[in-house]
């Protein structure tokens, strides 16, 4: 079982930054491949950013790629998102997640626990 609790979102304009971070409970954190998802309002929740156990592989969507960056520190058990050049259509929840395999996961049903998300709005 692991425990997952998300913090840093807010509100932001157009073109700032937010990190989010990610902080797991539980068992073995580095035994996870870890991800970012988000899910706006009206819509089906989408596939951020996902990094493999051992921080050395990372992957991303390719509406966030160049802009928002992850990362993982397996000492502090805690993932990051750190988000740049925010638009308005980032506006989401923003949720991480846990699969229970240490290579990168992009696909919503790989993934095995979930935190509780936490809202990102950026204003135009």
């Amino acid at each position: 079982q692991v425990q997952l609790v998300e913090s840093g979102g807010g509100l932001v304009q157009a073109g700032g930054s937010l990190r989010l971070s990610c902080a797991a409970s539980g068992r073995s954190f580095n035994n996870y491949a870890m991800g970012w998802f988000r899910q706006a309002p009206g819509k089906e929740r989408e596939f951020v950013a996902t990094v493999n156990w051992g921080a050395s592989s990372t992957y991303y969507a390719g509406s966030v790629k160049g802009r928002f960056t992850i990362s993982r520190d397996n000492a502090k058990n805690t993932m990051y998102l750190q988000m740049n050049s925010l638009t308005p259509e980032d506006t989401a929840v923003y949720y991480c997640a846990a699969a229970y395999d240490g290579s990168w996961h992009s696909k919503f049903s790989d993934y095995t626990y979930w935190g509780q998300g936490t809202q990102v709005t950026v204003s135009s």
